[in-house]
């Protein structure tokens, strides 16, 4: 079998352990205007980044941040002029700096840069400190905004978005609430499988994903039970970093993209909607990954040697036990909704292509309604 080519992106520097967010500091000595891009609640955390020069906080940043949300952090970075751009807090927020340090000083727009390679460079530092183990923006390349007039979303990948210098602390998700914890670890468990039984699968990527959701399986739960547990927290932004390193080269698959409608229709957080649909399509993809799948049932403590239907019980049951709620009709959703839901998924070839078995409209639609 001849292996695909592969590059490989990771953030000039990188940080790891409780109380490293002081390190942006030290490292920003230099910086005298800085743009923190936070929400109301990770807005807390700017002290800890110990940072020398004016600093200009925008903190308008929603669950699901939309083209509004971008022009008005744009608009807020051509008033401060900043020589650094820090994002802190989960996805949504990391997204969102990576586009304002690429744009602010430059003549392009969203729509320009929408797609992959379009941005044409970038002057301004970036720092990403995430707040969450889930994204694992803080790793990657890429960006997604909500386009609410056409409700998708609009993804940005540039090597040019890439974080200069990268922290994972884990102090800063003590507070994070035991049902966004379990949420958005699944996600990042989620990057971490649909890579690893991805058409594009590589070698190298596998690598990072095995190591991504053993940690899952071995630190979720006690990351869920305990928020203080520094070990499991850790252990958890790592496997979310490593969720975020198989985004670049690989990327998702069937999994995301039936998510993402339940994001911009439902307005579910993005980890709460991977986390739904993730046993469905692992359960679905099994017949065409029976060994990886195995490897992921086993890190995951659900069985070996499971029948499907075996799997798919067992997968929604490690996501119930973290208090997840599965149904989507506990989440607004009606079966008359589905089938826009599964036109627009199906639609999302950038990621379907990925999948290891073709879906059609009507196997989107049935993982909707096993899944309402």
């Amino acid at each position: 079998m001849t292996i695909a080519p592969i590059t490989l992106h990771q953030p000039r520097r990188l940080a790891v352990g409780a109380g490293m967010t002081g390190e942006v500091g030290t490292w920003a000595a230099d910086a005298a205007s800085v743009l923190v891009i936070a929400t109301p609640i990770t807005a807390g955390f700017v002290d800890r980044l110990k940072l020398a020069g004016r600093i200009t906080l925008f903190d308008a940043i929603p669950g699901e941040p939309d083209t509004a949300t971008l022009d008005a952090a744009l608009a807020t970075a051509r008033q401060c002029r900043p020589d650094l751009v820090v994002g802190l807090g989960g996805g949504s927020v990391l997204d969102v700096a990576k586009l304002v340090a690429a744009l602010w000083d430059g003549e392009q727009t969203l729509a320009d840069v929408a797609g992959p390679n379009r941005v044409a460079g970038r002057r301004t530092r970036l720092a990403q400190v995430a707040t969450t183990a889930g994204t694992g923006s803080e790793a990657g390349i890429r960006s997604l905004i909500t386009d609410p007039g056409k409700g998708n979303k609009i993804a940005v990948e540039s090597p040019h978005m890439i974080a200069d210098f990268a922290v994972l602390d884990p102090e800063l998700t003590y507070s994070v609430p035991a049902a966004v914890t379990a949420a958005t670890g699944v996600d990042a468990m989620a990057h971490c499988v649909e890579a690893f039984t991805n058409r594009r699968a590589h070698p190298m990527i596998d690598g990072f994903a095995r190591m991504g959701f053993r940690l899952v399986g071995k630190y979720l739960a006690r990351a869920v039970r305990d928020g203080a547990d520094t070990e499991a927290r850790e252990g958890m932004m790592l496997a979310s970093y490593y969720g975020g390193i198989c985004l670049g080269p690989v990327n998702t698959a069937a999994g995301h993209a039936i998510a993402y409608p339940l994001g911009t229709r439902l307005r579910l957080p993005h980890g709460l909607a991977n986390a739904i649909i993730f046993p469905h399509v692992l359960a679905f993809n099994q017949k065409a990954a029976t060994g990886k799948t195995a490897e992921v049932a086993a890190a995951l403590g659900l069985g070996e040697g499971l029948a499907t239907e075996d799997l798919l019980d067992a997968a929604c049951g490690f996501c119930r036990d973290l208090g997840i709620e599965m149904a989507l009709t506990a989440h607004g959703a009606t079966a008359g909704d589905l089938p826009l839901y599964a036109a627009e998924a199906h639609a999302n070839r950038r990621l379907m292509d990925n999948n290891p078995i073709d879906m059609s409209v009507e196997d989107v639609l049935g993982i909707y309604r096993a899944a309402l």
